[in-house]
Order: structure tokens, then sequence, then C-alpha cells
């Protein structure tokens, strides 16, 4: 987990000496190592400040980590910084070990980036229009799944991981980490055509992101989001002989959500609504390639309706077996994992906490305005000691793998409810927006959405130029195949529709000329 741990208190002076000085060395050495732009939580910056005075804040904003209804909510204040590129790894051990708690970043590929991130992360207060109904109606299901999963298999899982040398996002052993889960992945789908694994390929470094993919039969346009992070750091030593077994940062994630898909696999479940299963690369140097994906994600307007973050789940250092964080997610799905945990494991306790700013890959779907929930090993001040060294191996761990057992069944009861629901809450109409330009004559369609049957569904849009708008039932549009259409000579457009039954619609928008559009869909979903 990036930025996570407390490590020994006597080496914290040399260590910061030695790494701040690296950080903030000269200029000749910043031109030869790059510089490169993050974003780092407050209390991380002022201890930056106190020890390199020249570190300038470029922007800075108050973000609301939580909303209203979260338990410890709270502000936090975030800045860009630029700081030199090959010192991020050493930046990130330092933080920790002064600070004893998370003093995360997140890495941002230029200041426009970083200062976009800022003030779209100061917006992200607008409660969600509509959402799953997370209701508990699939014990029948999620029973049998739960009651077959066996800590023996993460206890494998751990140890194949924790056997490369190390999983740095740009060394050997970390690109053949990528290339060892998605063989092992695909392996557990064989047989199975609804269910694909890939890889996401990263700019600036070879290792990829793996994704499972398993297709919702009839809700497919919806999609469930778990995942961890396949990277692995020795914040003392990132070259490629520098051991980082990383057991349960977080080998330990990407073990538990193995032994849920296995689970699932071998149940012959077949979700409603899509699921993907998520191996991240390079979590530990600024959440970089969940960030990649949560951006490829929201530009392409697919409909994310949950989001959840397995990052370290094998040390219990503290009285209660899983602790929700409470900040940069999302308090009525953090509820919702609550009651999966209390229905299917009642004998575990919960506890609540905060990890701070950009903890770990949640808060890159969470900056991108996606519903996310964070289950944790432990409270954030009893974590695991061993993070982020050549110690943090599974006989650190206890040798065992019943707490990460406990994860493993969460990750599954999540991923059945979310994938089972077929529908989002019809208490309120559901509203999505979408928003891009279009060349002249240049087209792009949306759908499908599913409504109900007398339900109604309204599309609208507004922009610059002109836009045309065209709906129809059951298949895309085109400009002269509709159900209805709307092409006055702006981009301000409107059209309406009622259902008669179940169904699917589509909409088209066309250039007319170049322009760019706000598209908001109002429906009655299914």
């Amino acid at each position: 987990m990036q930025n996570q741990k407390r490590h020994f208190e006597r080496t914290v002076p040399a260590v910061l000496a030695v790494l701040l000085a690296g950080v903030f060395a000269s200029a000749n050495a910043s031109a030869q190592s790059g510089k490169t732009w993050i974003t780092v939580g407050d209390t991380a910056f002022a201890h930056l400040q106190k020890v390199a005075p020249k570190v300038i804040a470029k922007e800075s904003k108050v973000l609301r980590t939580s909303d209203a209804r979260a338990k410890l909510a709270t502000e936090e204040t975030v800045h860009l910084v630029e700081v030199d590129a090959a010192q991020l790894a050493q930046l990130s051990e330092a933080v920790h070990h002064e600070l004893k708690r998370c003093g995360g970043f997140m890495f941002h590929a230029s200041e426009a980036e970083g200062k976009r991130a800022l003030t779209k992360a100061a917006t992200l207060a607008t409660p969600m229009l509509s959402r799953p109904s997370y209701v508990l109606d699939n014990a029948a299901t999620v029973n049998p799944v739960l009651a077959q999963m066996q800590a023996s298999n993460i206890t494998t899982t751990i140890n194949d991981l924790s056997s490369f040398q190390n999983r740095y996002y740009t060394t050997t052993g970390g690109t053949d980490a990528s290339n060892w889960l998605k063989t092992k992945w695909a392996g557990m789908a064989t047989g199975r055509s609804d269910i694909t694994v890939t890889q996401f390929t990263h700019t600036g470094y070879n290792q990829k992101s793996v994704i499972m993919t398993i297709n919702g039969t009839d809700n497919a346009a919806e999609v469930v989001v778990l995942g961890g992070h396949l990277d692995s750091i020795n914040g003392s030593n990132t070259s490629e002989t520098g051991r980082a077994p990383g057991a349960d940062d977080d080998a330990s994630g990407i073990a538990s959500m193995t032994e849920a898909i296995r689970a699932i696999i071998a149940s012959g479940y077949k979700p409603r609504r899509t699921l993907k299963f998520m191996g991240y690369a390079a979590e530990e140097v600024g959440l970089r390639g969940s960030a990649d994906i949560a951006k490829n994600f929201k530009a392409n307007n697919v409909n994310v309706v949950g989001v959840m973050q397995l990052d370290m789940t094998n040390y219990k250092g503290a009285a209660n077996d899983i602790y929700l964080f409470t900040d940069y997610t999302d308090s009525l799905q953090s509820d919702f994992v609550a009651k999966l945990i209390t229905t299917y494991q009642p004998g575990l306790t919960i506890g609540y906490d905060r990890c701070g700013y950009g903890c770990s890959d949640h808060a890159s779907w969470n900056a991108q305005g996606y519903a996310t929930s964070m289950p944790f090993e432990s409270s954030f001040s009893a974590d695991n000691p061993y993070i982020h060294t050549a110690n943090d191996t599974y006989a650190n761990s206890g040798n065992q793998a019943t707490h990460a057992l406990k994860f493993a069944k969460l990750a599954a009861s999540f991923a059945i409810e979310l994938g089972s629901d077929g529908i989002t809450d019809t208490n309120l109409p559901r509203v999505e927006n979408f928003s891009g330009s279009l060349a002249r004559s240049a087209t792009k369609s949306f759908g499908p959405f599913k409504v109900i049957n007398g339900g109604s569904f309204k599309a609208e849009t507004t922009g610059t130029g002109d836009t045309d708008l065209y709906v129809r039932k059951t298949s895309v549009p085109t400009t002269s195949s509709y159900t209805c259409k709307s092409d006055g000579a702006t981009s301000t457009e409107s059209c309406s529709v009622t259902m008669t039954a179940n169904g699917d619609v589509y909409v088209l928008l066309k250039g007319y000329t170049a322009s760019t559009y706000s598209l908001k869909v109002t429906y009655n979903p299914q």
C-alpha cells in the first residue's frame, strides 16, 4: 500500500537527511533526473516545507474527503508540487517514516494535468443521482461460493507473487509478475467464453495492469470493479536486485481477489452486470496504473456502478477484523459493504478509520467521480510494520492466510450482490451525463439505456456549434432511421420516448457543424 507504514524510529533522521537532499538537490542534478508533478496531502506537504523550505505549492485546494453522511467525515488541503521523478519512491518512504501515517501522493504527467485534477476533485462532492439498490437478495448464490473458499489457495498465490525478486514497476520482475498474473487468471477462465483476460498498457514503463472481465448477461453496460495492485517496492532499493517480496503489500490483496474469482467461476455464476477484476501496475509510485484505467473508463463513458479496492488483507494488527476507510470513499456504498460483512460473515467485527490522500488505488476512481470502498486489514496506525522492505514476507504475516480469507469472502459477496442486482434503484429516475466534442458531420452513439415498461426516456443536449440529436428504441439510430429527432440550428436539443415494454434505447449525436456537447439522459430503469 502506497505511503503506508511506520518503520523503526531510530532510522528516521538519517533517512530523511539523505533522501530529502536527493529530492531537492542542485538544478543540474534535477535536470539530469527529470522533474515530475504530484499532488500531495497537507500533512506531508507541511513536513516537506519544514525540511526543504524552497518547496512551493503551485496550487492548493481544500478537498472534501467524503460526503457528509460518512463516519469520520473531514476535509483535507491538497497541494500540487514539482519533484525529481527519480526520487518518488524515496520521497514516499521518507514521508511515511517521519509521519507514521499515510502521506500519499498521486502522479501527474504535467502541471496542467495536476491542476485539472485538483479542480475536478474540489467539485466531486455532488451526490450520485442514481446508484445500485444495495439490497441483499442473493444469499442462495453467495453462501455456497463462500463455503468453498480456502485460505490455502490464498497462501499459494501470495507465495508465488512473493517469489519474484521484486515487482517494482520498472524492473524485469515487475513485468514478469504482470505476465504471470495474466496467465494465472486466463487459466482459471478456461472454458468460459464470457470471460476475457487482457493487459492494459501504460505509457513510460513496461509493467502492465491485468484485467479479467466477466461479461454481464442482460445488464452488461453497468460495470462492477474490484482491484488490488500487483507491484511492490523496497523504499531503500528500487533496482533490479532490490528485494521486495511484497507479501502483504499487495500480494495479499491480489491473492484474496484471486480466490474470490476462483470460487465464483467454479460455481458457474454468471452476473447480470459486468464484473472486472484488476491487478494494477505502478501503485507505489503515485497510483499510476489505476489512474490511467479510471481516466480511460471515464473518457469512454463506462458506467461503473461500484469499485472495491483490496490493498493489504493478511496482517491482523488491530482488534477488529475489517476496517472500512471513510475518506475518499462513498458512504452509502461503504454502508452496503458493512451490511455484506454482518450478513455473510456475522462473526466478524468492523472498525472505521481514515488513510489520507492518495493512499491506494480507490483514490484514482474516486477522483473520476465513481463510488469506491476500501476495506483494510487493520486500523491505520496498527498495520504491517514490514511493508516497503525486504521483510514484507508471508512469515511476517504470521504464516497464515486466514485473515486474507475474510477479505476474499467479502470481495465475492460484493461481486455477486452487485453483479446480480440487474438494475439501479427505481425510486428515482436515473440520470446520466456525457460530454465531448464533434467534428463537422461526425457522429457518436450512446447506449443501450435499459428502460422499464411504461417508463419514459428523455435526452437533452446543450453546447456550442450545432449538434443534432437522434433517439431510437431497440437499436442505434441513424440520421434516417430513428424514433424521434431534434435537429435545430444550435446544440440545444431535446427528444423523448415512452416505452410500452422493457427495452433498450439508444442515442446518436451528429455534429452538423463542429460543436461541443453536454448530453443528459433521464429515464426509468428496468
